[in-house]
């Protein structure tokens, strides 16, 4: 998926490239902030219940993030048509890394969690469900842009399928209630996030991200971080069906504002981390794999027993981690894993003819300013 928020070297390996010319600073910082976000909220996961500013912390940002990264794939999915190469690209890069880490983490939870080893490619482990989601939401591309108001069916859709209730199958649940800020982000054009690239915004940003931070705390050991993995209906968490669309109103609301301080946040201009947001499939596949088997294995007794002191040094050891999986050489020991290529016969000869050998990523150098239970 090499142009969706979840980035792939391939994308935009070498600063020669005209890919890696015309990439946008901004977005690709966005994209790697994020996923650091991602990891250190599951790095936060198994601590919510133990330590009450780890919950907090959770809950602020759990309440923006993936909403932030779907909008952010809807944005970057603009120009998908459905066209051919833009089919196998999108089984390529999304649907097959998808079904190897399902494979990977059925693994892991075999031989660290003592479970049975079963592959269910219908029913998403741990993080591997934003991946089929992207799948999902980039072949409906063209069903929205056919509609007058595609934000607001999605949002009705959205609210609907946690009024009505559903299997996990699929992870329809949350491909369903995150589906609106896909959507949104489908309709945004470019210069519409001029308006949070000022300094007024982020002036404001700052004072709406420290109350939205108290707020979290005191609202810690009075709600239940349910309400924000968006995979449970009304009656999954005990309440009539009014007041779960009100909660879900509620909840569209606090994630556009913070998504919006967050995003004032983020650096236009290149920076040291600017070329890692091209890159962010790769820790967001893996990291999981290490956050399980430290729980898995009764690692995080050890940290909830240290108090916050080691919750904080947790905090920023998930930090490097994401840095660290996303460096050149991990990507050339994991791109097989994470950017495989299908065989060319699999594919029709035209298509097929654009289909080259596979290749290790190149590292990327920083550019030139041009002005994800789971996640």
């Amino acid at each position: 998926m090499a142009s969706d928020t979840l980035s792939h070297a391939r994308a935009s390996a070498g600063t020669g490239s005209a890919a890696a010319r015309s990439r946008d600073p901004f977005l690709d910082n966005a994209k790697f902030l994020l996923i650091v976000l991602v990891v250190i909220g599951h790095s936060w996961g198994p601590l919510e219940d133990e330590i009450r500013a780890v919950k907090a912390g959770y809950l602020l940002v759990y309440a923006f993030h993936m909403p932030a990264f779907a909008l952010l794939c809807g944005h970057l999915a603009r120009s998908f048509t459905g066209r051919p190469d833009q089919i196998r690209k999108l089984v390529s890069n999304v649907l097959v890394p998808y079904l190897i880490f399902e494979t990977l983490y059925a693994g892991m939870y075999a031989v660290v969690w003592d479970q049975p080893f079963s592959i269910t490619p219908t029913e998403p482990r741990y993080l591997t469900w934003f991946l089929l989601a992207l799948f999902l939401w980039r072949l409906t591309v063209p069903l929205w842009r056919a509609l007058r108001h595609p934000v607001a069916v999605a949002a009705l859709v959205s609210v609907a399928a946690g009024i009505t209730g559903m299997g996990y199958d699929l992870a329809l649940p949350r491909v369903l209630m995150f589906l609106p800020w896909f959507v949104l982000g489908l309709r945004l054009r470019r210069e519409q996030f001029a308006p949070l690239r000022t300094r007024g915004a982020r002036w404001l940003a700052v004072p709406v991200l420290l109350c939205a931070g108290a707020g979290a705390y005191w609202a810690a050991p009075r709600t239940s971080g349910g309400w924000l993995l968006m995979q449970w209906s009304g009656a999954d968490m005990g309440v009539p069906a009014a007041t779960y669309v009100l909660m879900r109103l509620a909840l569209f609301g606090l994630a556009a504002v913070l998504m919006c301080a967050f995003l004032a946040l983020v650096p236009g201009r290149a920076t040291v981390y600017t070329a890692l947001g091209a890159v962010t499939l790769y820790p967001y596949l893996m990291h999981g794999l290490f956050v399980k088997t430290v729980e898995g294995s009764g690692g995080y007794d050890v940290i909830a027993a240290g108090g916050l002191p080691v919750a904080a040094l947790l905090t920023v050891l998930a930090g490097v981690l994401a840095v660290v999986l996303s460096s050149a050489p991990v990507r050339r020991v994991a791109w097989p894993l994470v950017e495989p290529r299908l065989p060319r016969w699999l594919w029709s000869p035209a298509d097929a003819q654009s289909h080259g050998p596979p290749r290790p990523p190149e590292p990327q150098q920083p550019l030139k300013s041009t002005g994800v239970n789971s996640p």
